[in-house]
């Protein structure tokens, strides 16, 4: 049994209709069920390395040489994890519970979720991880008391406009792979099944 199906057996064990399409999601073919089980992965390096390239600018506008391993290492883990387990939660085990029906809902949650949590997630991340190392080692003065807000945007300014790129990219994946599932999601519930399945199919069919 996949990783999906089971995560969905957690959420929802006792509803029929999680019932329903978890036996019909392991009838698909094995690609289909990749792509749900590993396609937030690679939404979820995509975060990584938009977290390394936060820090490496950060690093570059704070002037800071010290640290590499310190500032890199988590930019590159909690952007992943973050990542793959919110897309999980908030697109994928939606689709499979039959909580998402409507495409347009789901292609646009998952653009937001690339932005957000795979995009801006790992500037903001970047941020105070790099602040402190710039404060440790003197490396940039750092502002009086009452003026760090402002500071804060001056040295995320040029970051932003530098991760444009990177911001519609990761928007561009979250869509593509929203629209992907949710193309599989209509495709599990046509396949056949008895007419007991069918009668319970069938409102999914009319909401989507």
């Amino acid at each position: 049994m996949s990783e999906t199906t089971q995560a969905l057996k957690d959420v929802k064990p006792n509803s029929t209709v999680v019932e329903l399409l978890l036996t019909k999601f392991e009838r698909l073919p094995d690609t289909d069920k990749k792509l749900f089980a590993y396609g937030p992965m690679y939404l979820g390096m995509n975060g990584a390395f938009a977290g390394l390239i936060a820090n490496s600018f950060f690093r570059r506008v704070l002037k800071i040489t010290q640290g590499w391993i310190t500032s890199s290492l988590p930019m590159a883990v909690l952007p992943f994890l973050s990542t793959v387990a919110l897309y999980q939660a908030t697109v994928s085990q939606p689709l499979l519970s039959g909580d998402l029906n409507c495409k347009s809902c789901a292609v646009i949650r998952g653009g937001i979720f690339g932005v957000v949590v795979g995009g801006l997630y790992p500037i903001a991340l970047a941020l105070p991880v790099n602040a402190g190392l710039a404060s440790r080692y003197n490396t940039t003065p750092m502002p009086e008391k009452g003026k760090v807000i402002s500071f804060m945007v001056k040295v995320t300014k040029p970051v932003l406009r530098k991760m444009a790129f990177v911001l519609v990219l990761q928007a561009i994946s979250g869509y593509y792979l929203s629209s992907l599932q949710y193309r599989i999601y209509r495709k599990l519930l046509e396949l056949p099944a008895s007419d007991s399945e069918d009668r319970e199919v069938e409102d999914l069919n009319t909401i989507g």
